[in-house]
């Protein structure tokens, strides 16, 4: 993969990777995991890409990871992805699971660990979404000159894709809409959507079906009217500082959630069937798309 640049005229998010990249220096120094007398403290960053507001299902998890590697676990739920971004430049980080998009700008800091799992798949979609009573609109055409909702700006379904549907028209991202905000949460799009808030929003399938399944009252107010193709899950990737055995170690403890029946308890919350030893080449229609606006 070469080297990426950011669009000349994005100078807010430049200027943000600039931070990030000075921060490298101040933070990279030194033990990469933390410790607390004797007992190591492994960090995992949560992204938006995962629903973190359910706090028992963290708990729960945390202990498991706890009692299989022998150490103490700290999530760090983040509400943008570039907070998640922001701690791994500052090696505050040992893992996190991240968004693709973000994965890719960061490909050089992080090593992919794990995919997970989804309907048996290491895919996902981006879903474009409008309120339920909107019986008109049938694609991204139909929603020029609306108020859009977009999830993140580091976001792959929630941003770049959109983008992309909006420039495959021959359109300019910039001004096709009528106003766009950013809601920074998939769950904080779909209500946008669903209170009249936005008139469409792109989002992440998984966290979609999710919800659907925890608050299906919420999505059961907006309506699908497009589907992006497959990109690869959104990744668990470790700190190119992690070592090789904790690399291997935290692995194999991941991957062998679906061995056994409280890691399978687990998975069935998150919504996943597993996960998986992925590959890079899962994530090249995303950079097909940066590269589309020079992000890549």
């Amino acid at each position: 993969m070469g080297s990426i640049e950011l669009p000349n005229g994005n100078r807010q998010r430049r200027r943000l990777l600039q931070a990030g990249a000075a921060a490298i220096a101040l933070g990279s120094a030194g033990a990469l995991a933390s410790t607390v007398g004797a007992q190591r403290i492994i960090r995992i960053g949560l992204t938006p890409a995962f629903v973190h507001d359910r706090h028992a299902l963290m708990a729960e998890w945390r202990r498991y990871l706890e009692a299989k590697l022998g150490v103490t676990i700290e999530f760090h739920p983040r509400n943008s992805y570039r907070e998640t971004m922001d701690l791994l430049h500052q090696s505050r980080l040992e893992f996190a699971w991240l968004c693709d998009y973000p994965f890719l700008y960061l490909k050089d800091l992080v090593r992919l660990l794990v995919v997970p799992v989804n309907k048996g798949r290491p895919y996902y979609r981006a879903y474009l979404l409008v309120h339920a009573d909107n019986a008109k609109a049938q694609g991204m055409a139909d929603l020029k000159g609306a108020a859009f909702a977009y999830s993140d700006p580091y976001s792959n379904t929630g941003y770049l894709v959109p983008r992309y549907w909006v420039r495959q028209l021959g359109e300019n991202p910039q001004t096709f809409f009528r106003k766009t905000f950013f809601t920074f949460s998939h769950r904080k799009a779909v209500e946008a959507v669903a209170s009249g808030m936005a008139e469409g929003a792109s989002m992440d399938s998984y966290v979609w079906d999710t919800l659907t399944r925890i608050k299906p009252e919420l999505t059961a107010r907006t309506r699908i009217i497009g589907a992006s193709p497959e990109y690869g899950f959104p990744p668990f990737a470790a700190h190119r500082s992690v070592s090789a055995e904790d690399f291997a170690t935290m692995q194999r403890v991941l991957l062998d959630m679906s061995n056994d029946v409280a890691g399978r308890r687990i998975l069935e919350q998150l919504n996943l069937d597993g996960f998986t030893v992925g590959e890079l080449r899962l994530y090249a229609g995303v950079v097909d798309m940066m590269r589309a606006f020079g992000e890549y």
